[in-house]
């Protein structure tokens, strides 16, 4: 491109103006009132399609301003539906990205479509620029539907599907902001380790998700945030404008509505709207339109056991005994002599990855969850360390699943270990998990969480039981990114447990 000494002059000068704002940012000069520098390039320079359609100037609402007056390096955002944060994490990262000479923004939708949504407003973030930056030191060498490179300042914008594995390898990242965290779909956990890797050193990290449901990778970040540094910023749906119907009467307020317009100053136009959600949301609504931090997640997520129960015994667990194993096998009650007891045994493929291998060891009288074991080994290795830990509680009563792997571990316990106590049903040894006696298992586990919560003693187990949900198939499992070996270990000694109490279908060989 040639360039005329004056075009050349004006070019120069729009470069060091860029770079002389992305030094300036963060602050907040007298003159703008409050405002950060990026805020009022926000408004100036960046244009949004409202939900009427018409294009405008993107001034911060209240949910983005409350955002950048506690932003720090890292942050996680837990949040009420379409309250404008992604597009405002999308405006300040664009922003670093074209006045900081050789910044990478890196931002990771849930979906494919989500993240071509995301590119979509930072296509018209740059389309609406001022012409001579457009065309001069901000002119792309590349723009496609995920990405965009500026070489002048050896700058690049990139939107991701959290589907990629490979998202983020092999770069270093300055802007990272995950979208929509809850919902990333294989291992958000495995994934955003790898991100985060990619993340440079000083970079700016945002976590921000709708929630759904207890445990997994968003949740567990968002209990960790303190003891990690992290920034925890909660928005419920009263700060958004827009959320206002109908006013209601005010003689008809409920309980609970009464209590949101003395705590929180909600108008009667915003419990019309209140209504409204809970009308068509019915029981999503206090997850997608989140009002606290707790109950937005125990609300989502289709946990299948009492989530009440659960947390409760959370909360008072007893510290173990001992452990073992470098944390594997954990000890609440060691054994004791004269009692009886089950060890129930959930074997997976043995890999370093993936499911875990796991045991449950209950006293048979009473129920009461004595040990567990949760870890990776190869067959030979759990055959041997099971069969040990079911002749130390007095050769009790070894119940392994012989579903899949556990048909290998089963014969190894049998003709390796030569163990004799072994549950069999009928002629068969070993438990089998099929269609009718997986559900019935876990009933017999989601009614015993409620009725004798004191029986267990595994902040592990209790966490499994957490995020094991209903998922989309119809079936029942983990989560994404969770797992449920020692919920289906205890749930199989329970069953056993009963059959063996009341001597119906179970034998001992």
């Amino acid at each position: 491109m040639q360039l005329s000494a004056v075009d050349s002059q004006l070019y120069k000068a729009d470069l060091e103006e860029l770079i002389r704002f992305g030094c300036i940012l963060d602050r907040r000069p007298q003159s703008l009132g409050g405002r950060t520098v990026a805020m009022e390039l926000a408004k100036s320079w960046l244009r949004v399609r409202t939900r009427d359609g018409r294009v405008e100037p993107l001034m911060a609402n209240g949910v983005q301003n409350a955002f950048e007056l506690r932003r720090g390096q890292r942050n996680i955002v837990l949040k009420a539906r379409q309250l404008g944060l992604t597009t405002w994490v999308a405006a300040r990262f664009f922003l670093r990205t074209i006045t900081q000479p050789g910044t990478l923004t890196l931002q990771v939708a849930h979906t494919q479509e989500a993240a071509e949504a995301i590119f979509r407003i930072v296509h018209r973030f740059l389309a609406r620029l001022p012409a001579a930056l457009r065309n001069g030191p901000l002119a792309t060498s590349h723009a496609s539907v995920r990405q965009l490179v500026f070489p002048v300042l050896d700058s690049q914008y990139l939107v991701v599907s959290a589907a990629d594995r490979n998202a983020g390898r092999g770069l270093t990242a300055q802007n990272l902001h995950c979208s929509e965290l809850a919902r990333w779909p294989g291992d958000p956990g495995e994934t955003l380790a790898g991100l985060r890797a990619a993340l440079a050193p000083d970079g700016e990290l945002v976590l921000e998700s709708t929630p759904d449901g207890v445990g997994g990778c968003f949740h567990d970040e968002w209990q960790r945030a303190a003891e990690t540094g992290v920034v925890r910023h909660f928005f419920p749906w009263w700060m958004e404008a827009r959320y206002r119907a109908s006013a209601v009467d005010a003689a008809t307020l409920t309980e609970d509505e009464q209590k949101l317009v003395t705590r929180e100053g909600l108008d009667l136009e915003q419990i019309g709207f209140r209504r409204q959600v809970r009308a068509n949301f019915r029981g999503l609504a206090r997850q997608e339109y989140a009002e606290d931090a707790e109950s937005c997640f125990r609300a989502s997520g289709e946990c299948v056991f009492e989530l009440e129960s659960i947390e409760a015994r959370l909360a008072e667990l007893p510290a173990p005994v001992a452990t073992r194993r470098n944390g594997e096998m954990t000890i609440w009650l060691p054994p004791v002599a004269g009692k009886r007891y089950v060890v129930a045994v959930d074997p997976a493929g043995g890999g370093s990855e993936g499911d875990y291998s796991a045991a449950q060891v209950v006293e048979l009288e009473t129920g009461l969850q004595c040990a567990e074991y949760a870890g990776h080994t190869t067959g030979l290795e759990l055959a041997r360390l099971v069969t040990e830990l079911a002749g130390e509680y007095n050769q009790a009563e070894l119940v392994v699943e012989r579903n899949n792997h556990g048909s290998g571990v089963l014969a190894l316990v049998t003709i390796v270990c030569c163990y004799q106590r072994i549950y069999a049903q009928g002629e068969k040894p070993g438990w089998l998990t099929d269609t009718v006696s997986r559900p019935a298992a876990l009933s017999r586990l989601g009614a015993a969480l409620v009725e004798r919560p004191e029986c267990f003693l595994s902040a592990r187990l209790l966490a499994e039981c957490r995020s094991f949900v209903r998922l989309p198939n119809g079936g029942t499992g983990a989560r994404a990114g969770t797992h449920d070996d020692c919920v289906l270990a205890m749930a199989i000694a329970l069953a056993v447990r009963d059959e063996l109490l009341t001597m119906r279908g179970g034998r001992l060989t």
